[in-house]
C-alpha cells in the first residue's frame, strides 16, 4: 500500500493529504458515454474519437478531454464522461481540471519565452539572476542544470507549508538556503515537487517586471493565445468550472502494484532513498479544495482545458510566431537530449530545459525532437515539431502507471496514425 501511494506522489506531485480519498471505478456503458461525449474531430481524425470512446467503455475512464492541433488547426476537440462522477455532473465544453506534473511543461514555456526575449540564458548561472541562490554549494548551478533535474534539489531541509508558498519572497528565501543532495551536474534525478518552485523564483528574478510565473504565463502566453490555463487559479473562476479529481486510494495501490517497474519499487521500499525523501509536496495541499487552487505550484497545480494545453504546444510545434519565439529558442528545445539513469526514480529518463523528452520508458512524438511533460494519473501534453502537433489529454480518474497510461497511449498513437495517413495521401 505504502509503495503505490508514494509512487503516485513521485510520479507528479500528488498531495499526500488526498491519497486516502476514495477512487471510483467501473466502466461506463456504451450508451451512457455516447450521450456524454461532446466536441468534434476533423475529417481524417475519426479514429481518435473511436479510441476516446473506448477509453470509457474498455479502459475505465470516468471523465476526460483530448485535444490536438495539427499545423495550427484544431483537429481534435473531445470531452466526455463526468467532471464529478459521484454527483453525475457531466464534463462540459469549458470544464477545466488539475493536471499535476503536466503543469511543468506549461511552466517551462514561460522560461522559453523569457529566453526569446533575451531575459534568460540557459547556460548562465542561476545566481546571476538570483544572487541569494548562491548558498550551500549552489553557486555554480546553471539554468540548464536546474531545468534538467541535475541540481540535486530534490527535497527540503524543513517542511514547506502551503501558506508560505503563497508568499513568493518567503518561499525564495526558503529555497535559497537548501543544499543539493549531490554535486550539481554530476547526476540526474526527478525534482518532482521542487522544480516548479525554483522555476517560479528564477523567473521572477530574471523578468524585468519581476512577475510570478503564474502571472507571466497569463500575460505572455495565455492571453495572447486566448487559452484557459492557469498556474494559480483566479478567484473569479467558479468552482463548477473545475472537475473533481478521483485520486488514488490505498486499496487501489495494492491492486495495481504490478504497474510500477521493479527499480522504482525498490527505491520506494527503501525509506532513505532519494525518491522517498523527495516527497516535499507543501503540507496540507488538496487539488480538490478550492481554497488551495489559487496558490502557484508550477510543479503540479496547473488547472485548465485540454484544448489550452494542445493550443500552446501546437504553437511551440509550428514556430511560435504568435508568442515571438526566436529560432534559437526552438533549436534549444528540440536539441538532442540523452537519456540517463534517474537517481530518484531509478529508471532511464530524459529531461531538458524543464521538459521531458522521449526516452526508453516514455516514447512520445514522431521523433526525438518532441518535448512535453506527463502528469500523475495519466494526463499528458506535448509538442511534436516534426509532425506539427500539439497534443493534450486530461482526465479525472487517476491511474497508477508511472508512464504510458493506456488511455493516453491509445489516443496519441491514434493521432500519429491519422497524421501519417493524411500526409501519405497528400504525397510529397
Amino acid at each position: 500500500m505504502r509503495i503505490m501511494l508514494q509512487m503516485m506522489i513521485a510520479a507528479g506531485m500528488v498531495p499526500a493529504v488526498c491519497l486516502f480519498a476514495g477512487c471510483s471505478g467501473g466502466r461506463l456503458a456504451g450508451g451512457e458515454i455516447e450521450a456524454t461525449v461532446g466536441g468534434e474531430v476533423a475529417p481524417g481524425f475519426e479514429e481518435v474519437r473511436t479510441e476516446f470512446v473506448r477509453n470509457f467503455t474498455e479502459r475505465n475512464e470516468l471523465g476526460a478531454a483530448c485535444a490536438v492541433y495539427y499545423r495550427g488547426r484544431n483537429v481534435v476537440d473531445l470531452w466526455g464522461g463526468y467532471r464529478d462522477y459521484d454527483a453525475r455532473k457531466p464534463w462540459e465544453a469549458g470544464t477545466m481540471v488539475p493536471v499535476f506534473s503536466t503543469t511543468k511543461g506549461m511552466a517551462a514555456m514561460t522560461l522559453a519565452v523569457a529566453h526569446s526575449h533575451g531575459w534568460l540564458d540557459y547556460n548562465e548561472k542561476v545566481a546571476h539572476y538570483w544572487p541569494d541562490f548562491a548558498q550551500n554549494g549552489k553557486e555554480n548551478i546553471t539554468v540548464r542544470q536546474l531545468l534538467g533535474h541535475q541540481a540535486g534539489l530534490v527535497e527540503f531541509d524543513d517542511e514547506l507549508p502551503v501558506t508560505m508558498v503563497a508568499d513568493l519572497d518567503s518561499t525564495a528565501r526558503f529555497l535559497a538556503r537548501q543544499k543539493p543532495e549531490w554535486v550539481p551536474g554530476t547526476r540526474q534525478g526527478y525534482h518532482s515537487s521542487t522544480l516548479g518552485l525554483y522555476m517560479n523564483a528564477l523567473l521572477s528574478h530574471a523578468d524585468p517586471k519581476h512577475r510570478s510565473l503564474g502571472t507571466f504565463f497569463q500575460e505572455e502566453i495565455a492571453r495572447p493565445l486566448g487559452i484557459r490555463f492557469y498556474i494559480g487559479l483566479p478567484g473569479d473562476v467558479p468552482d463548477s468550472c473545475v472537475a473533481h479529481v478521483e485520486v488514488a486510494s490505498p486499496a487501489g495501490g495494492m491492486m495495481n502494484i504490478s504497474k510500477a517497474p521493479l527499480p522504482m519499487i525498490a527505491r520506494l521500499i527503501w525509506p532513505w532513498s532519494y525518491l522517498t525523501k523527495s516527497f516535499s509536496v507543501p503540507a496540507g495541499f488538496d487539488p480538490n479544495d478550492p481554497a488551495f487552487r489559487h496558490i502557484e505550484l508550477p510543479s503540479g497545480n496547473g488547472i485548465g482545458e485540454a484544448r489550452a494545453i494542445a493550443r500552446a504546444y501546437g504553437v511551440f510545434a509550428t514556430g511560435g510566431t504568435e508568442l515571438g519565439l526566436r529560432a534559437e529558442t526552438l533549436e534549444e528545445l528540440t536539441a538532442p537530449a540523452a537519456a540517463a539513469d534517474d537517481a530518484v526514480l531509478g529508471l532511464p529518463s530524459c529531461y531538458m530545459l524543464g521538459f521531458s523528452r522521449p526516452g526508453p520508458d516514455t516514447l512520445f512524438g514522431s521523433s526525438p525532437r518532441a518535448f512535453g511533460t506527463p502528469g500523475a494519473g495519466g494526463s499528458f501534453g506535448f509538442a511534436d515539431p516534426d509532425m506539427g502537433i500539439g497534443y493534450a489529454y486530461v482526465m479525472t480518474r487517476m491511474d497508477y502507471y508511472p508512464t504510458n497510461d493506456p488511455r493516453d497511449l491509445a489516443l496519441r498513437r491514434a493521432v500519429e496514425r491519422c497524421v501519417r495517413r493524411i500526409e501519405a495521401q497528400a504525397g510529397p
